[in-house]
């Protein structure tokens, strides 16, 4: 086993609390049969999200190591302004946390607000907001498989694929920089 692939193996040993189900997806991924091999896992040190494209990109210094369709908040034009307006915040943030219990497949909690986002949000008298995540589909979907995959439908978050999901949850770290342009 390599380095990478080790490396690998021991963050997505944390998602413990998924039991089988996510071992057999990851399986199925590292197999070849999906979006990595295991010896293409190679870690990422910073994240690029383009709101504009609805892509993701993974780095590993200025190496693209991958890039992946993702959906947005339900109003995805123009920077996060405060809780509740629907928007996918734009700036610089890191990596904070991980969630294997949310109500989405897999979450990676983004460390927005940032000063100048708490300092705008003050500025207006607005509280502003939170919990954005990059997370796969949701657990208990409310619509067809099919609308995630061509709506922004979001509260403000970054979703992906389950398969996208597993593939940055195992190739990024915590207090990774990501960065989100419109």
């Amino acid at each position: 086993m390599d380095a990478v692939f080790h490396g690998g193996f021991r963050r997505f040993r944390r998602v413990g609390a998924l039991g089988i189900g996510a071992w057999v997806l990851a399986g199925v991924l590292l197999a070849g049969g999906g979006a990595a091999r295991a010896a293409e896992l190679e870690s990422a040190d910073h994240v690029v999200v383009h709101k504009a494209e609805h892509k993701l990109y993974l780095y590993h210094g200025n190496r693209l190591l991958g890039e992946y369709k993702v959906a947005l908040g339900l109003m995805p034009v123009g920077q996060k302004e405060r809780e509740h307006d629907f928007r996918t915040p734009e700036g610089r943030y890191f990596l904070s946390r991980r969630n294997t219990r949310s109500e989405y497949f897999l979450a990676i909690q983004v460390s927005y607000p940032n000063k100048q986002d708490e300092v705008r949000a003050r500025k207006n008298r607005w509280q502003p907001g939170g919990a954005i995540m990059i997370h796969g589909l949701p657990n208990n979907p409310r619509h067809p498989i099919s609308y995630y995959s061509t709506n922004d439908w979001t509260d403000g978050c970054i979703a992906l694929s389950n398969a996208d999901m597993v593939e940055i949850w195992m190739r990024t770290e915590d207090n990774s920089p990501i960065d989100i342009y419109p």
